[in-house]
């Protein structure tokens, strides 16, 4: 300010200021601003082998398992392949998750007889065997599958 009166730069940078506020208030309200702000989320069906432990029939394999596709799947079923502690394959089978809700989580045991959990190395999921529901591909079982474990046996693809 030079001789009592403000200069033409400090009147205008409130009033910028000010607009400047107004608009990034406007963006931060805006439903679009916040979809495209939100990461997106991608369809996935995530099973994860959760514990394996020894039952009276050998070993029970529990999984934990949440379809994340959008539609309910009428049928579910993977053929595994089950590695011993020598990573040779032992056998191979199919499990069957039965119906799985869109947006679910579910927990599934299955008794593998004869198994014994601590020779168990590796269990690769070799392939999906049923994959049905309203508006899902034969292929999105698998092509959706996102596996993990919680137990010292490795789990995957």
């Amino acid at each position: 300010m030079l001789n009592g009166k403000k200069g033409d730069d400090e009147v205008k940078r409130p009033a910028l200021f000010q607009i400047a506020m107004l608009a990034f208030a406007g963006l931060v309200a805006s439903p679009s601003f916040a979809q495209d702000a939100a990461p997106e989320q991608t369809s996935a069906l995530s099973l994860e082998l959760n514990a394996a432990q020894p039952s009276d029939k050998g070993c029970r394999l529990t999984f934990v398992v949440n379809n994340g596709l959008g539609s309910d799947l009428t049928k579910a079923s993977y053929e595994i392949a089950l590695f011993d502690d020598s990573g040779v394959v032992d056998r191979m089978t199919v499990l069957d998750f039965k119906e799985l809700p869109a947006g679910k989580t579910k927990v599934t045991r299955f008794d593998l007889s004869g198994m014994d959990c601590t020779k168990i190395s590796r269990v690769l999921v070799n392939g999906s065997n049923d994959c049905a529901g309203e508006g899902i591909e034969p292929s999105a079982c698998m092509k959706a599958l996102k596996p993990s474990s919680k137990t010292d046996i490795r789990f995957g693809l």
